[in-house]
């Protein structure tokens, strides 16, 4: 394993105030995610997965700690930075896919690196070829809503991809299919993410998908440890 580091967090803290008190979400959360790694991070519903997942992509703001990636604080960025970073350094598969239904599945793939300004032959190519690994060469110019639930994750999957990014941010990444569907989606993501040598930090309530990354870290009262 590369021990170049892709992502870190150090001493991350998130506090929601509600009315008259303070809930503590997460607490002084330390993560170090070398280059290539899989982490996938455990925790029951409600346990602040998600939100440690919005705090590391740039998403939402921490009460106390700081995020960087590839070598960036997020949080001395602008908000033009913060995006720059998330559109070059960063891929998020989510539980719905959230794909844009007015495009097709390969518009919707080119779209990270048509916003890089990258020549739209090019972006086409690619996002041609990584819709063909995924198993949708003959859907390319399908809308959103022709696909199946199982095919519009491949089509995430291969957008947060495209860009060849440092980390994919994956949050119940097959939590929205069947189980039949679910291992086929995962099965092609972890084959992608070794052929790609992409970091990953997956959220899942699943043991036995949590099993299949090289670390698993629970999440529990706002803190963090490894299994």
């Amino acid at each position: 394993m590369n021990n170049t580091v892709a992502l870190q967090c150090l001493g991350l803290s998130k506090i929601y105030k509600e009315n008259s008190s303070q809930i503590e979400v997460l607490k002084q959360i330390d993560i170090q995610v070398n280059a290539s790694e899989m982490i996938a991070i455990v925790g029951a519903s409600g346990s602040g997965k998600s939100t440690l997942l919005h705090l590391l992509g740039g998403l939402d703001k921490p009460t106390a700690g700081k995020v960087i990636i590839a070598g960036k604080e997020i949080a001395k960025l602008s908000e033009e930075g913060k995006c720059r970073l998330r559109n070059h350094h960063l891929g998020f598969v989510y539980q719905f896919h959230h794909l844009l239904p007015e495009f097709t599945a390969l518009e919707n793939v080119c779209m990270p690196l048509l916003i890089r300004n990258i020549e739209p032959s090019v972006a086409t190519t690619k996002a041609e070829h990584l819709l063909d690994l995924v198993g949708l060469k003959k859907r390319l110019h399908h809308k959103i809503g022709e696909l199946s639930g199982g095919e519009r994750q491949r089509v995430a999957i291969a957008r947060a991809l495209v860009g060849n990014p440092t980390c994919v941010l994956a949050d119940e990444p097959t939590g929205n299919l069947d189980p039949r569907n679910a291992e086929k989606v995962l099965e092609l993501f972890f084959d992608l993410q070794k052929t790609y040598q992409t970091s990953v930090v997956m959220v899942t309530h699943d043991m036995n998908i949590a099993r299949k990354a090289q670390r698993v870290l629970t999440l529990e009262d706002g803190c963090l440890k490894e299994i």
